[in-house]
């Protein structure tokens, strides 16, 4: 039986690759976008099955109207795709206040209210899936994306704990953590001013790997997205879904590291908490 898929940020990379991933094996998908006419080849391949909204999804207001209309017009929607989202790459001291706002604002603020403009349908209709799209980026930290990874953490903590609240209803939740991948993602990242005190140190260091070709990327863009589909159609959706050699090795690093420390510190760490015998006299 055919699904329906809401997908925001669809007009290119990810998003895209999904909705006409889904569509050509016969779903139904509303999708939303930033630049208008970006789908157009698609609504003239698909038709009905394609609905497109134009959104941006920092505008809480017009998220909820896009939602609703969104099942209203369709009925059922099986998968929300949360999905919007851009990078700023630069150190945390070259950001401006309004970058900041923005990357906030996009990413982690217009991922939770996509998401809780949909909870109210989803409740209604007795199950649905949610996917929110991070990064590996949600578990790991590289210098120079210090308000990329705000965002991501900030997400991932959001939705870990809200697939918490929302499990006695037969919702649903799946993080995708995809590593680097071959779409336009970097090409569309923000560069904030320089600094050029920051000239040698990791965060511009990293730039210039990103930008001046010696950032070797592996992941495959097609390959990811038919991972994220095999993923969501399973009888029980993985909660995290890391994609790529580099987000397993980087994240997999990460966590050995961070449960090294957590050991290394175990004795402080517990001294806090009061004895057994003061808790008994309490």
């Amino acid at each position: 039986m055919d699904k329906t898929w809401l997908i925001t940020g669809a007009s290119s990379g990810f998003g895209r690759g999904l909705a006409e991933k889904v569509l050509a094996r016969g779903d139904r998908v509303v999708a939303t976008v930033r630049r208008t006419g970006s789908l157009d080849d698609l609504v003239a391949q698909y038709g009905e099955r394609l609905s497109v909204a134009y959104l941006d999804v920092s505008q809480p207001d017009a998220v909820q109207a896009t939602v609703d209309k969104a099942f209203a017009e369709f009925g059922r929607i099986d998968f929300i795709v949360s999905n919007a989202g851009f990078g700023i790459l630069g150190a945390a001291e070259e950001t401006s206040i309004d970058q900041m706002r923005q990357i906030i604002d996009t990413n982690l603020l217009g991922s939770i209210v996509v998401i809780r403009a949909a909870l109210p349908h989803l409740r209604a209709q007795g199950s649905g899936r949610v996917i929110q799209v991070s990064s590996e980026g949600g578990q790991i930290a590289y210098p120079g994306f210090s308000l990329y990874h705000a965002t991501k953490w900030g997400i991932e903590g959001f939705v870990e704990s809200l697939a918490k609240e929302v499990a006695p209803f037969d919702i649903e939740f799946m993080l995708v953590e995809p590593g680097p991948s071959r779409t336009a993602f970097i090409g569309s990242i923000i560069q904030p001013d320089p600094i050029s005190d920051y000239d040698g140190t990791p965060a511009h260091d990293l730039k210039e790997a990103a930008f001046g070709g010696g950032w070797v990327i592996k992941g495959d863009p097609d390959r990811m997205i038919n991972a994220m589909i095999a993923a969501a159609d399973a009888p029980k959706m993985p909660f995290r879904l890391l994609l790529g050699s580099d987000a397993y090795d980087g994240v997999h690093a990460a966590l050995t590291e961070r449960l090294a420390k957590l050991e290394a510190g175990k004795d402080i760490t517990i001294s806090a908490d009061f004895t057994e015998e003061e808790l008994a006299a309490m």
